[in-house]
């Protein structure tokens, strides 16, 4: 039996390498992992289960929390990376010269990735966007559902989730319908026939403002006659709804109650036209084309 404990031994006081001017065995190197890999379960539980018992009875806002958990989770995971190589024996001040001299050399084939990271940071401490935002990037409109150091999810209209790099959220422009101030105003264009008349039009539109729940009174709809186009008033109704998350849904259901408001007072919304003129053919002589086909 001690035969047994002597070969585990030897085996687990093997030398494996040498980092920083101390031997790594096989021993150190397990209890390395053990220690990253406990760390993480307890930064993850820690983060995940008692810190949202936490926010929710200070009735932080979702994106705050979702930060708070976020930041938690790394730093207890980057105390466990530096308790662990304590644990083994490993001098950070000159691991540090050693990952300072080999970012020197990786950094250039590693640009994207360290601009994701820094560009992470920057979500996480100004917060342009948080969890549970609706945003449009790259003409592409979904909520936020998760916020990473590399990259940030977002789930689509069609419950697609699409995974979008940090950087572009700050080096591109982002439509965040939800950032400050909730309510947001609609634009609903809609083209009426010349022969219309202008105040049945006015009435119609206003009618169908007022009809809609979801729209404020305050700021009051407005109707506007923005240009004069081929075959038609191009009118525009511009409203204010509180959710910016329905403001699709919402315009869809003023279109149906203009086109039904609009047949109740015989208000026309024409179709592109266009006319056609014909012109009379140019007679041509026979004889010019007899003697065309006998010169072939």
């Amino acid at each position: 039996m001690s035969g047994i404990f002597d070969a585990v031994r030897s085996v687990l006081n093997t030398r494996l390498f040498t980092l920083s001017k101390t031997d790594v065995t096989l021993a150190s190197f397990l209890i390395f992992f053990i220690i990253i890999l406990t760390v993480s379960i307890l930064a993850r539980f820690f983060s995940r289960k008692l810190l949202v018992k936490v926010t929710d009875r200070l009735h932080i806002q979702e994106g705050t929390r979702f930060i708070i958990r976020r930041i938690t989770e790394y730093v207890l995971t980057i105390i466990g990376v530096i308790i662990a190589f304590q644990t083994i024996g490993v001098n950070l001040s000159s691991l540090a010269v050693i990952f300072g001299l080999l970012s020197v050399g990786i950094g250039f084939g590693l640009q994207n990735i360290t601009s994701n990271l820094i560009s992470g940071f920057i979500l996480f401490f100004e917060q342009p966007i948080r969890v549970g935002d609706r945003i449009t990037v790259g003409g592409t409109e979904g909520d936020v559902k998760e916020i990473n150091i590399r990259a940030t999810k977002i789930r689509t209209l069609s419950n697609i989730f699409i995974i979008v790099p940090n950087s572009e959220f700050v080096s591109q422009r982002v439509i965040n319908w939800s950032h400050g101030d909730p309510e947001v105003r609609i634009d609903i264009a809609v083209g009426v026939s010349y022969n219309s008349d202008l105040d049945t039009v006015i009435k119609a539109m206003e009618e169908v403002a007022e009809e809609n729940k979801e729209i404020l009174t305050d700021p009051k709809p407005e109707v506007q006659l923005r240009s004069f186009g081929d075959s038609s008033w191009n009118m525009e109704l511009r409203v204010w709804v509180r959710d910016p998350k329905r403001h699709k849904y919402i315009e869809s259901e003023v279109n149906f109650a203009l086109i039904r408001k609009f047949r109740k007072y015989g208000v026309e919304i024409p179709f592109p036209q266009r006319d056609l003129h014909l012109r009379s053919s140019i007679p041509i002589p026979l004889d010019s084309l007899k003697k065309e086909s006998n010169r072939k």
